[in-house]
């Protein structure tokens, strides 16, 4: 691909292609550990942010009176302003330096938060998410290419990954706990307060701690190919929320046409560039287009479940916010325990075999999870969870690695992009896709109610009934059990055709990515 590259792809894809000028690695030192540990906690935030509003909706609804359609934006902006602009963000960073815009995007996001908690409108708060989103696609892909040039070493970048992937998936599943908790006691603006004090700490120690790091022959980017990565993704993202939402009508293929037409565009105009924003020739190797995939159907399966389980720990086994999120908590534990293991696993099983491997656990989870659901206790579900944690983690780090190793150094950023769009999208797709699956699924598994009302708000939603009706009335008690029941059934199946899609992808992990010949080398103590 480049003189400096002797590497073949495939080489890249397994982890000895990382674009190292020098054949002797910079030393890993305490100062490169604490700034992992900066760039950890930043996207750990991020991925906070982005499960802990659904919390506050009650309490900003009542304070501020969005209408539906605003509530929808409100919910919906930061997700596509993140996933559309990850991939210029990621070029832009790899151009004018990463660090640089890890911290103007840090700024942005603690003032934009501000603004957020403090919004006297909706149509404000709307404006903060939006900002919101574009600060967070500023740092995201900045956070993982710092990350791949600080270790450049295979083994000690599989552990650090590690790490950063730990901070993601821990964000998905800390952001219930933090949001139950701050509701419990503060006003609905309190969830984005929390960003500031963090996001100042992530300033401070990113401009002591943090390398700075570009491609010193980057051109200018090209606008048109911004504007198509954006129209794609966002139209397509769009699309699918608007389905789900409010099934299917004359907005869902016009959206999908003009995502698929921006994304036909995109693809030709990246190919006849000389510097593209994403180098479509990667994706010609099964390898690379393996790991892409398993990071998002892992990712898909891992935030998917979060979303609707968090409903059902509180709808069906009556667990406030705070409770339930413990009960989740033994996801998050169970990823940081990849960060031990991961090394080990991609050195004993090679890497095609250890991604399969995870993606299979994770299956194996939502199967326990399937059972777990329709007994008593919680004993089951937390250790469901937990592997599911477990394995989702060790594809999603292992898988990361493959991407962002693929590319030379002087491209981490425009690599680090394509990593972490998977992951949004795979988030996106998730709540949306299984979500849609689980209502339908309770809606169908819902028995006939002879009460109109009860009937009319059950069939809404399981949350609508809850709310809505009055649980002291002895007949719609009775109509809420009944729901609750449809809602466990719906859960059980859904989780059922997660394991399905996860094992689906683990066989193609197997099949796609190489594992022969791959060892991982000594890390230094």
């Amino acid at each position: 691909m480049r003189t400096v590259y002797s590497h073949s792809l495939t080489d890249q894809i397994v982890g000895y292609g990382g674009g190292v000028t020098s054949p002797t690695p910079p030393p890993v030192t305490a100062r490169s550990w604490a700034a992992l540990g900066i760039l950890t906690l930043a996207v750990l935030l991020l991925a906070i942010d982005g499960t802990v509003l659904a919390l506050a909706v009650p309490a900003l609804t009542a304070d501020l009176n969005p209408t539906a359609t605003q509530l929808l934006w409100i919910g919906d902006i930061y997700s596509f302003a993140l996933a559309g602009l990850l991939v210029t963000m990621g070029n832009l960073a790899d151009r004018i330096g990463r660090k640089r815009l890890l911290l103007i995007g840090s700024a942005g996001f603690g003032l934009s938060s501000l603004l957020a908690a403090f919004a006297t409108t909706p149509d404000l708060l709307i404006l903060a998410r939006a900002i919101l989103g574009i600060s967070g696609a500023t740092i995201m892909p900045s956070t993982l290419a710092i990350v791949r040039n600080l270790f450049t070493d295979p083994a000690m970048r599989t552990r650090a990954i590690a790490v950063w992937a730990a901070g993601a998936t821990a964000g998905a599943a800390v952001g219930p706990i933090v949001g139950g908790a701050l509701l419990e006691h503060f006003p609905w603006g309190s969830v984005f307060l929390i960003n500031v004090p963090i996001m100042l700490l992530v300033l401070v120690g990113g401009i002591l701690l943090l390398p700075e790091s570009k491609n010193p022959t980057g051109g200018p980017i090209d606008l048109l190919s911004a504007l198509l990565s954006f129209v794609a993704i966002v139209s397509i993202v769009y699309a699918i929320k608007h389905v789900f939402a409010n099934g299917l009508d004359g907005i869902v293929p016009v959206a999908v046409l003009l995502g698929l037409l921006a994304g036909w565009g995109f693809l030709r105009r990246q190919r006849r560039l000389t510097q593209p924003l994403i180098d479509v020739s990667l994706f010609r190797s099964p390898a690379f287009s393996g790991a892409v995939l398993a990071n998002t159907v892992s990712i898909f399966a891992f935030v998917g479940l979060l979303f609707f389980f968090s409903q059902y720990l509180q709808l069906v086994r009556g667990l406030g916010p705070l409770q339930a999120g413990l009960v989740e908590l033994s996801a998050t534990i169970a990823s940081m325990v990849v960060i031990a293991l991961a090394g080990f696993m991609l050195g004993r099983l090679g890497r095609g075999r250890a991604i399969s491997a995870g993606l299979a656990l994770g299956a194996i989870g939502l199967g326990v999870l399937a059972l777990a659901e329709g007994m008593t206790g919680l004993a089951g579900i937390i250790i469901g969870f937990a592997i599911v944690g477990f394995g989702a983690g060790l594809a999603m780090t292992l898988t990361t690695d493959a991407v962002v190793s693929a590319a030379p150094r002087e491209r981490a950023g425009a690599a680090s992009s394509i990593a972490e769009t998977a992951y949004e999208l795979g988030a996106a797709l998730g709540i949306a896709v299984l979500g849609s699956v689980q209502l339908a699924l309770y809606r169908w598994n819902l028995p006939a109610i002879d009460d109109a009302t009860s009937a009319a708000n059950l069939h809404e939603s399981l949350a609508t009934g809850m709310t809505q009706l009055d649980t002291a009335d002895p007949a719609v008690l009775a109509a809420i059990e009944q729901a609750q029941h449809a809602f466990t059934v719906g859960m059980q199946w859904t989780s059922v055709i997660a394991a399905l899609l996860l094992a689906i992808a683990a066989v193609i992990a197997w099949i796609a990515i190489p594992s022969q010949g791959e060892r991982a080398p000594a890390v230094e103590h």
